[in-house]
């Protein structure tokens, strides 16, 4: 098997790191194994053995980054809370906006505290919220896929690695092609890329994932109206 098909299987751009190659692998993994399909075992294994004989391929020539392998954490790794970027933001608008808020608690009947003592502490999430919204017949299996690909998606958009974030949920798209809520993610990766490249000057490729994201989610007039602002955007800089 040649390198660029390893590639190509495990979903990358040639020259990809081994962090990405390795989180790419287990992703894939997840989906294809047999004991996940069991309705089609024979085509999975058959898949999940490609993908193991690239990531061995792949990982023979790739090394882990100087800083993972000295167990230090690189800097700026952790992103702060409170700069969260509309990527994010955007993703938790589409899961909020189909999940039923929490009911309010009841006020409590003891008496009040002391002036010295402690502000009260805000009540915690009730312990079984989920973030993401599951169909009910979603299997176990994939509902922790799409919860993990939900969280990797996040941060791969925080730190504006696109070609990360496209490749996890369109993963997921493929497994989950009647899913709503990650046709909307889908949408909204394709759109945030397609700014990202306005802001580097591609804007012929920008136009093109501008208006994939258009195809991807026709029905969300939000996305509608951000798409068209930046094709406005990238006329205004052909005009100039």
């Amino acid at each position: 098997m040649e390198i660029v098909d390893c590639y190509r299987l495990l979903g990358l751009r040639t020259g990809a790191s081994y962090e990405d190659i390795k989180a790419s692998y287990r992703r894939l993994a997840r989906i294809y194994h047999p004991d996940a399909n069991p309705d089609n075992q024979q085509q999975a294994k058959e898949r999940f053995i490609q993908l193991t004989d690239a990531y061995r391929r792949l990982t023979s020539i790739v090394k882990p980054s100087p800083s993972r392998t000295a167990g230090t954490k690189p800097a700026n790794s952790t992103p702060n809370p409170r700069s969260a970027s509309s990527d994010e933001r955007n993703l938790n608008r589409s899961v909020q906006s189909t999940t039923p808020p929490a009911a309010s608690p009841r006020k409590s009947s003891s008496p009040r505290s002391s002036p010295r003592s402690s502000p009260a502490k805000p009540p915690p999430s009730p312990p079984n919220t989920p973030s993401v919204q599951f169909a009910p017949d979603l299997s176990s299996i994939d509902r922790r896929l799409k919860q993990n690909t939900y969280e990797q998606l996040q941060q791969a958009l925080r730190e504006q690695r696109f070609p990360r974030a496209i490749t996890l949920v369109e993963g997921l798209a493929q497994r989950m092609p009647n899913d709503t809520e990650v046709r909307q993610w889908q949408a909204i990766t394709y759109q945030r890329f397609g700014r990202y490249l306005i802001k580097h000057n591609q804007q012929e490729k920008a136009k093109l994932y501008l208006r994939k994201a258009l195809r991807t989610d026709p029905n969300n007039r939000s996305l509608w109206y951000e798409v068209e602002r930046d094709l406005q955007r990238i006329e205004q800089v052909e005009i100039l």
